[in-house]
């Protein structure tokens, strides 16, 4: 009986071992998605001031080709590091990107995007609480979305968009899902 008490904190302290190993070899950025396979959430979201009266972003705009939809703001710190990219990726003319500036002043939002570069097709408004991205599940910015032609949300990127990320992670799945 006595030996079964010495056994059981090596038994314990052996389980924890075991827990913590798991864990290092797991990607903190991974973080499961509930809308993976689901449709975009329900939106219609006003357009950026000085960008037109057709250019924010509505569910139905995600329908019919596959796209990105990247959440942004221009008090995002790690949104500069990406916003070169992301324009490259525009440039490129592989996939149309849509913006929703993320709890935001749409002032703001539009000198952050004259003043960096505008890589998005539409842009629309998502201001305090930000509902729009809750629905998304974001947890913070920057995350970046693939969305099939069917509106349905195939990928989630947490964190910024690079040539990494771009070359090895969402260009195969867009090129999977263009063909």
């Amino acid at each position: 009986m006595r030996r079964l008490l010495y056994l059981l904190p090596v038994a314990l302290f052996g389980v924890l071992a075991l827990f913590f190993l798991k864990g290092l070899t797991m990607n903190p950025r991974d973080i499961p998605s509930v809308l993976i396979n689901r449709p975009v959430p329900e939106m219609n979201l006003a357009p950026l001031p000085g960008r037109g009266e057709d250019t924010g972003l509505a569910t139905a705009d995600l329908k019919g080709r596959v796209s990105l939809v990247n959440i942004y703001g221009s008090w995002c710190i790690a949104c500069v590091q990406e916003h070169p990219y992301l324009v490259k990726i525009k440039q490129m003319g592989i996939v149309p990107i849509h913006g929703i500036d993320w709890r935001d002043d749409p002032a703001e939002g539009a000198k952050w995007l004259k003043k960096h570069g505008d890589p998005y097709d539409r842009v629309g408004v998502d201001p305090a609480p930000g509902r729009t991205a809750i629905d998304f599940g974001v947890t913070g910015a920057p995350e970046t979305f693939v969305v099939d032609k069917a509106g349905i949300i195939r990928y989630k990127h947490i964190g910024p968009v690079s040539q990494d990320v771009w070359e090895n992670t969402l260009l195969p799945i867009i090129k999977e899902l263009s063909k």
